[in-house]
């Protein structure tokens, strides 16, 4: 009898989570019927009496939050999770595995200072990873000695750093997350003598590192310090000695491209090409690992666990990239800013990685180099074809079609010339007459790179897969502050909703290129920015009825008013459930709730503002960096919980304005109906509207009227709000007389 062959077993398991969507598809088909039924009272009540403004108003808000919310149930019709088996990986493929090349993105070391940015790469560089397979590049768009120096240092300091996480199997390879622990995981013999040896060693890096950054840098360094002017400038950080003894490193390359007033860079984007195209003249992985600047590895096994899907046969041919979840190191117990982005992570991305996989996520993503060449990556492609898309760059072409030649500065004859070819491909006028950022690379047409690159590439049939761990395979920084968390929110606002102006609008482009339901989901980001209309007309046009004694909802006796009545609770209802689902506390759903609330007033309003100002070519593209830099006095009120209201009037000003005219109109309505004995039957759905957002945005009323730190209201921005809402209501109650 011939013994049979046993099946290799899987580097990976994908599980459908049939509870959730039996949950989900429930309440989605019970809400259709209610969101329904609540358009036909509308529509009926509108053709038997005279229409008012108001009534129109209220009535194009519910249809615009009725259209997110059915976009929006594609991500919950079909969530999976994933596992990996890295051991399994290592038993079959552990000769064979491909290279890797790091990104790593800087450009204020203002606000993203170097000692950051050093420890993210050497996080990266001790990944649980072939060192000869690794590589590491770091994009200096600030053009900073002080972080070329640190990238020097962090070199030396890697030499005995990686070898000390090797030998003792430390987790956690970030040298300042490292230390920074009380608790000693391990006591192997010579453990605690070696860690207090690195640990001096890396005592005096961290000042050496900080002392050069508040100096500007060390004297004599090359690179210029004019952040928007300066040439290009790259440097493969290696020792010039040739001790045989001396631990093996990955390579680190430290990129600075050229940067011109005169010329477009195209902010992250033609900063990740500039990567893009100088790793294919030096090491040429298959594979780009992508971060941003505080995006730290905090397990080191994650390469090997995105190999699990990349050489999995029966995936990896159409798989374009596999994105881990950003989580933060930094996250308060209240969380009231929502830093941890958990709908996105933990109920979005794995409800797409059911249909054809999460959208681009901006860093933590390992991506196939093939997928961001495109089609022209053909072995018979013209050579001439081939300029045209990618320039001029004779080696650059010829990359294309070379397997990975990890060190070549050191093998080949004349590592200068090299040099000299990287420099010409980070020249700020290389991309001329080219199809990069168009067809090419990571795409332009957005200050948002990821969301269109991503969409494209599922357009062109490509995969992703989301892999989600139980250790977070990296730790990044939250902001702390509400008005970063509000300005940041604009930027990304601006830049989806300038995808879905464009030609590449997913519910017109994505369409016919993908699934329904994938097409839905990135039709719903596109389209988030458009909140802003129906929730300043709820936050005003109820209140301003009220005060004149006009029903916009029907009565409470009335059988419509159920509707109303269930659509609200249960929306509450399942929110709170997929809160309690994902392992958070119940005060996470009321957080969730008052930020969601005020992004939609500031942050969808200024992107999208911002957005309709750029279609009509009013507005230059901008792309300022999130300060990643925190005074204590910011961190203790994030801490505690307190909101921390020091912010620009541009984002404090609404906000306020709007609770100030809910504040009048709740105590001016509930006066009428007590004093003048108004009908409470018709006026309680108005009354409860203004009841519950004074109870969302309590912090704002306290910051107002009882707070006196320094994270209070400004009594300037109080007033203005105060003259702002008034104005509005008299105006507005003289328009509404009969």
């Amino acid at each position: 009898m011939l013994a049979c062959k046993m099946k290799p077993l899987p580097f990976n398991l994908c599980n459908p989570k049939k509870r959730p969507a039996i949950i989900n598809r429930s309440y989605a088909l019970l809400h259709s019927i209610a969101a329904t039924s609540l358009i036909f009272y509308r529509v009926s009540s509108l053709l038997h009496s005279r229409p008012s403004l108001p009534h129109l108003l209220m009535f194009a808000s519910e249809l615009i939050l009725s259209l997110l919310w059915l976009l929006n149930q594609a991500y919950l019709w079909r969530p999976v999770s994933r596992k990996t088996f890295p051991e399994r990986l290592l038993q079959e493929k552990g000769e064979e595995l491909p290279g890797i090349d790091v990104f790593i993105c800087t450009a204020d070391p203002k606000k993203e200072p170097p000692l950051e940015v050093m420890n993210t790469v050497l996080s990266a560089m001790a990944l649980d990873y072939p060192i000869g397979k690794l590589s590491v590049y770091v994009s200096d768009d600030g053009g900073s000695s002080s972080t070329l120096h640190a990238m020097r240092e962090a070199w030396k300091f890697g030499r005995s750093w990686l070898p000390f996480c090797t030998r003792f199997g430390i987790k956690t390879r970030c040298p300042k997350a490292y230390f920074s622990r009380y608790e000693d995981d391990l006591g192997e013999k010579g453990y605690h003598e070696e860690k207090e040896k690195i640990k001096q060693q890396y005592k005096w890096l961290e000042e050496h590192v900080k002392k050069a950054g508040s100096s500007g840098g060390m004297l004599g360094e090359t690179c210029s310090l004019n952040s928007i002017n300066h040439p290009a400038h790259i440097e493969v950080i290696q020792d010039e000695s040739h001790d045989t003894n001396q631990a093996k490193m990955p390579l680190l390359v430290y990129v600075s491209r050229e940067k011109s007033p005169s010329s477009p860079h195209h902010f992250k984007a033609g900063a990740l090409n500039v990567l893009l195209r100088v790793s294919s003249m030096i090491s040429n992985s298959p594979y780009i690992l992508v971060l941003d600047c505080d995006m730290r590895c905090n397990d080191p096994t994650s390469a090997l666990q995105a190999m699990c899907f990349h050489l999995d046969p029966r995936i990896s041919s159409n798989l374009a990239f596999v994105q881990f979840p950003q989580k933060f190191h930094n996250l308060s117990t209240m969380d009231i800013y929502d830093g941890q982005l958990r709908s996105v992570f933990l109920v979005k991305w794995p409800g797409m990685d059911g249909l054809q996989g999460p959208m681009l996520s901006g860093t933590g993503f390992y991506m196939k180099r093939k997928a961001l060449y495109g089609d022209i990556v053909q072995e018979d492609t013209d050579p001439i074809q081939l300029k045209q898309y990618l320039g001029p760059s004779n080696e650059l072409v010829k990359s294309l079609h070379r397997s990975n030649h990890h060190n070549s500065v050191n093998n080949m004859d004349s590592p200068s010339r090299l040099l000299e070819e990287t420099r010409n491909l980070a020249s700020c006028t290389y991309e001329k007459e080219t199809q990069w950022g168009k067809q090419v690379g990571f795409l332009y047409n957005s200050v948002v790179e990821d969301y269109l690159t991503g969409f494209i590439l599922h357009c062109k049939g490509w995969n992703s897969l989301f892999c989600d761990p139980p250790r977070p395979a990296f730790l990044g920084t939250a902001t702390t502050k509400l008005n970063d968390t509000l300005l940041q929110g604009a930027r990304w606002n601006c830049g989806v909703l300038q995808v879905a102006l464009s030609r590449f609008s997913p519910l017109i482009y994505g369409l016919s290129r993908m699934s329904l339901l994938q097409t839905m989901c990135y039709a719903h980001l596109s389209l988030q920015p458009l909140y802003s209309l129906p929730m300043w007309c709820l936050a005003t046009i109820p209140q301003l009825c009220l005060l004149n004694a006009i029903p916009l909802y029907p009565k409470v006796s009335d059988s419509w008013f159920m509707i109303y009545s269930y659509i609200f609770i249960m929306s509450q209802l399942k929110h709170l459930e997929e809160v309690l689902s994902t392992g958070d506390p119940m005060w996470t759903w009321w957080n969730e709730e008052r930020i969601w609330m005020m992004k939609s007033v500031t942050s969808y309003s200024i992107g999208s503002l911002n957005a309709v100002l750029k279609f009509f070519g009013l507005r230059e593209a901008n792309f300022v960096p999130t300060n990643k830099v925190a005074d204590d006095e910011q961190v203790t009120f994030y801490q505690k919980g307190i909101f921390n209201f020091q912010a620009s009037t541009i984002v404090l000003a609404p906000l306020v304005t709007l609770v100030s005219l809910n504040m009048i109109s709740f105590a001016g309505g509930l006066a009428r109906i007590i004093i003048k004995g108004s009908n409470w039957n018709e006026m309680f759905g108005q009354i409860f509207l203004s009841f519950f957002i004074l109870m969302v945005h309590f912090p704002i009323v306290e910051g107002m009227m009882f707070r006196k730190d320094k994270g209070r209201i400004p009594p300037s921005v109080t007033l203005f709000s105060l003259a702002l809402s008034t104005s509005f209501l008299c105006l507005g109650s003289l328009i509404l007389m009969p």
